[in-house]
């Protein structure tokens, strides 16, 4: 296998962690955009860049000091479990920031190089609370967007030799797992056809599949990731 370039945002924990893990076994040079760079450094072949993605304005200059980017996987993102109607402005800005502003903002000046090659890979986390919906009502909306996103980029950037897909999860045992009242955590695994969440290996599998091997025909499309808990 060719041996990319893969800029990941979020690939210090959780699935970013473990795309990042696999991505590197397979030979590949993988930058993470994180704040927290402690898990990644000193692996080898990936670079950590400190980036806070509420900045949207500075990613352009941060993908040009990057420089070649073949594949993009946009992972990161966040979660609050405050009820729709208690939602702060600060707080709907920064998670509308993170997990859908930033990652258009990442797909428009990576996809401009690859664009000048005629090839690149993009895959896009979303999540199954895009599909539908969820408590954490901005979350749902941010995660909905960026499966219009992919859809939409597909269109836009198909014609240029540019692979965009996404994932949507169900629940994952990472951290975020956590921030997931007992009850619903509990309906979730009422609802699956294992009992079980997902492990956070499973998801990294689809991304690193999506973003090396897939068949370049699989385009603009969503791959489900939740066990039948919402079978299309």
């Amino acid at each position: 296998m060719e041996k990319k370039n893969i800029l990941i945002t979020g690939g210090n924990k959780g699935i970013g962690l473990e795309t990042t893990k696999m991505l590197l076994k397979l030979g590949h040079h993988v930058t993470v955009i994180a704040r927290d760079g402690a898990p990644v450094k000193g692996l080898k072949n990936c670079d950590f860049v400190e980036y806070d993605l509420q900045n949207v304005s500075g990613i352009s200059e941060l993908v040009s000091n990057i420089g070649k980017i073949d594949i993009l996987i946009n992972n990161s993102g966040i979660m609050n479990t405050c009820p729709f109607n208690n939602y702060s402005i600060e707080e709907k800005d920064r998670l509308m920031k993170i997990n859908l502003d930033a990652p258009i903002e990442l797909i428009t000046c990576v996809s401009k190089q690859m664009i000048e090659r005629k090839a690149g890979r993009i895959v896009n986390v979303a999540s199954v609370a895009g599909q539908i919906g969820h408590p954490d009502v901005w979350y749902a909306i941010s995660k909905a967007g960026l499966i219009n996103a992919t859809k939409s980029f597909a269109k836009i950037l198909g014609s240029h030799g540019i692979v965009i897909n996404a994932v949507a999860p169900g629940p994952v045992e990472t951290d975020m797992l956590a921030t997931i009242p007992e009850a619903r955590k509990k309906a979730v695994l009422q609802s699956v056809y294992s009992g079980r969440f997902a492990k956070a290996e499973e998801v990294a599998k689809a991304i690193v599949w999506l973003a090396t091997d897939s068949p370049e025909y699989i385009n603009g499309t969503c791959i489900d990731i939740n066990n039948g808990s919402y079978p299309r």
